[in-house]
């Protein structure tokens, strides 16, 4: 039924004409009688340059190049961004990798070494979170910018930043448009995803609204067959919307408020058990990543003679579910949960709000001197419900009573934080063809965490005991005040390019990064299960990194040839890593010492000939830990020379055909071919005992992935039909450091057939 389903939609597509797809692919990719590449601008630098001419490693997407490759969230940027890897093991999991910065691809405990931002709301957040695939159905543009990007941009990035900017409402015109896509994953999982945008002017030229919609429904492919057994079981359920109003009360004021929800809500996680074979996993209930996030901003500009002022205040909530069956750490390894195997999960509930106001004064361009200077502070609560829990058939197996139902332990704990910076950046150009930056950041923060009290118990040490019987002990958990954490210092950047000719742009740059520091939510506690384990450090101290990189970016051939190359050399000090107490599974951020990364990246795109594009990008990278104490070697579970995870080389190279089907229609034909060398997913040593080899240690598999897209436009519909994972190839994309997970792995989507089809009112 699916499949005729399915079959009807394809078939009414095409017979309709034409997804936004091709009619941007045509328009945008390989416009008529194009002779070169088209410019792309990017405020990367808090002011519109021509990409070209940026002197950053930058890869900017507008929206038509995002419908036009069928780009709608986090994977696909992954794709064809050089130097990045996405982990992503299942739905709201998601932890970009820029330049092989990381240890592993968790991120547990850590804030990510890539910050991500929606308009001006920083969203990276500390791991062991969900973390949401933000919509990007009608944005403005993406920039994904590799490096340090603190001196630009208020909130801190260790290796990277990436932009997504939304549209602002139009005030000259009346605009909307349409965007539907259904498609089969796998053999029967069908997948629709609906986006709809209206744009209206209130006052000519003064005041405008514009609101956008967007609903997901995809069926699960994942089989779940431990105690919630389950076919299919990873359904997702992802709605939401934006509505913004700008208003321009002069030619140099404008004033935009917006408001946005995201709910997303898978029904099981995606990540499977590889013993078991393709799409297959196992827990006793489904373990639930969701997340909603509700954002309210207010941007003001205005335009003084010789500068522009911008602020932005930013007030978001984050509630979000995390849980997850962790009875894997008292299973021999690739065995199977049984009804009888100890039960032991959490079913944590959070809370995160945040508030956040940055302020910029930016000089025009054109004269010797351009500057950006800025201010930037954040407030955030963060709020945890940790409940842990049995399960009420393993509790009568065992006769242990007392407990008040299946949670043997609860306590809840909430963290503050407070982050203040000033930053900018100043260039003096001596001619216009050779010019110097210098970037400053200097910021403080602090952290406390406050323990609210609860409960816990002697479940662990009894489902561990052979033979043990009754009444289980209630422990009391006290409130506590956590040591405050505070920082301050400063990060910068420095920068000389050089244009030897006008389509040519070479540049030498040294600049620095930070994370700010980790609060332990366990912080001074012991193991209940063994009292001589690691006891819990109070957190982990900022780390920092100085990158060191060069690059040439070229156009050639009278506009039909670009060259991207950046090469860089990364320092990473007194890393923040994940580490984990082994006896009960407890996890807690410390220090360890240094690493290095190296590498090459690159982007070449051509017009060989009218209407065909093609291209390639990727990096080599090599990246390891480089000094390591013998105690930060037991505590971690690394070592010197171990590498980071992060592949030797990841790329990508796509081909795009555009050419009139009839005088009346468009098409256009699009490939991409991706491949992502293996790597580690996490150290390879059991924490407290060095030398000793996880039994969970493990790599990803090497993997290559190719999309196809056929589209034609008409005058206002689109149609395009579309496979993703076009040769079905299953590897492991991801490698879960911790055992607590009886399904530590997850692997490509299978083969996704499809149409899109859009229109434009």
């Amino acid at each position: 039924m699916k499949g005729l389903l399915f079959a009807s939609a394809c078939a009414m597509g095409l017979a309709a004409g034409s997804s936004a797809l091709a009619q941007t692919a045509a328009q945008t990719e390989a416009p008529r009688a194009a002779t070169e590449i088209g410019e792309v601008i990017v405020t990367a630098t808090r002011r519109a340059e021509r990409l070209q001419d940026v002197p950053l490693s930058v890869t900017a997407y507008s929206q038509e190049q995002l419908t036009a490759r069928g780009i709608v969230g986090y994977e696909g940027l992954a794709v064809e961004t050089p130097g990045v890897v996405l982990n992503r093991p299942t739905a709201n999991f998601n932890n970009f990798t820029a330049r092989g910065i990381a240890t592993n691809g968790y991120g547990a405990n850590l804030q990510s070494t890539v910050a991500i931002y929606i308009d001006e709301l920083p969203i990276s957040t500390i791991g062991n979170t969900t973390v949401l695939d933000p919509n990007l159905f009608d944005v403005e543009r993406v920039e994904f910018l590799r490096g340090p990007q603190g001196t630009l941009f208020g909130s801190g990035s260790l290796s990277g930043a990436l932009r997504i900017l939304t549209h602002k409402p139009d005030s000259s015109a009346f605009d909307a448009s349409v965007l539907a896509d259904m498609g089969v994953v796998g053999s029967d999982s069908l997948r629709q995803r609906y986006n709809a945008m209206v744009n209206v002017p209130l006052v000519k030229d003064k005041l405008a609204v514009r609101a956008v919609g967007f609903l997901r429904n995809e069926e699960g492919y994942i089989d779940n067959v431990g105690l919630a057994a389950r076919k299919n079981s990873n359904d997702l359920d992802y709605w939401g919307g934006r509505v913004s109003l700008l208003w321009e009360p002069t030619d140099r004021t404008s004033i935009k408020l917006l408001a946005s929800r995201e709910v997303s809500k898978p029904r099981d996680s995606s990540t499977i058990s590889s013993s078991l074979g393709h799409d297959k996993r196992v827990s006793d209930r489904p373990d639930l990543f969701q997340g909603w996030l509700t954002s309210y901003n207010a941007t003001l500009e205005h335009q003084f003679d010789g500068a522009q002022l911008t602020s932005s205040t930013t007030w978001s909530e984050f509630n979000q579910k995390f849980y997850v069956d962790l009875a894997g750490t008292f299973l021999p390894q690739g065995a199977v949960p049984t009804a009888t195997s100890i039960a032991f999960a959490l079913d944590a509930d959070a809370y995160q709000d945040t508030f956040v106001e940055e302020v910029r004064l930016a000089s025009d361009p054109g004269g010797k001197w351009d500057w950006v200077i800025g201010g930037f502070f954040l407030d955030r609560r963060w709020d945890v419900d940790y409940n842990y829990r049995s399960r009420p058939d393993y509790l009568a197996f065992r006769g242990f009573t007392g407990l008040p139902d299946e949670y043997y332990q609860r306590f809840s704990n909430h963290t503050k934080s407070q982050e203040l910076a000033g930053f900018g950046n100043v260039t003096y150009r001596f001619t216009d063809n050779l010019w110097v930056t210098g970037g400053l950041r200097y910021g403080g923060f602090e952290a406390q965490a406050f323990n609210e009290g609860g409960y816990n118990s002697n479940y662990l040490t009894a489902a561990l005991t052979p033979g043990f019987t009754g009444p289980l002990t209630i422990i009391p958990i006290a409130p506590a005040t956590g040591v405050k954490a505070k920082e301050t210092g400063p990060s910068y950047k420095l920068s000389v390019s050089y244009k030897p000719m006008s389509s040519i742009t070479t540049y030498a740059t040294v600049s620095t990064g930070f994370r700010t520091p980790v609060v332990n939510a366990y912080a001074g506690r012991t193991s209940v299960v063994n009292p001589a384990d690691i006891v819990i450090p109070p957190g982990a101290d900022s780390d920092d990194l100085t990158n060191y990189e060069i690059g040439l970016k070229g156009t050639w051939l009278g506009g039909r040839l670009t060259t991207n190359l950046a090469a860089y050399w990364i320092d990473w000090k007194n890393i923040q890593v994940q580490a984990n107490r082994v006896s009960d599974s407890v996890q807690f951020a410390t220090n360890i010492g240094a690493a290095f990364s190296r590498g090459l990246e690159f982007e070449i795109v051509a017009l060989p000939v009218d209407g065909l594009t093609i291209g390639a990008n990727g990096a080599f990278n090599e990246a390891e830990v480089s000094k390591l104490s013998p105690t930060e070697a037991a505590i971690s579970g690394a070592g010197e020379g171990v590498r980071l995870a992060s592949p030797r080389f990841q790329g990508a190279a796509f081909a795009n055909y555009a050419f009139d089907l009839t005088p009346q229609a468009r098409a256009n034909l699009s490939v991409i071919f991706q491949h992502v060398g293996k790597y580690p997913g996490l150290f390879p040593y059991v924490p407290g005992r060095p030398g000793v080899l996880q039994p969970t240690y493990d790599y990803t598999d090497a993997f290559n992935n190719v999309n196809a897209t056929f589209a034609v436009a008409f005058d206002r519909w689109t149609v395009g039909a579309y496979v993703e994972n076009l040769f079905d190839s299953r590897k492991i994309t991801y490698v879960h450091p911790e055992a607590f997970l009886a399904s530590r792995y997850a692997e490509q989507r299978p083969r996704t057939i499809g149409v899109r089809v859009g229109y434009d009112f």
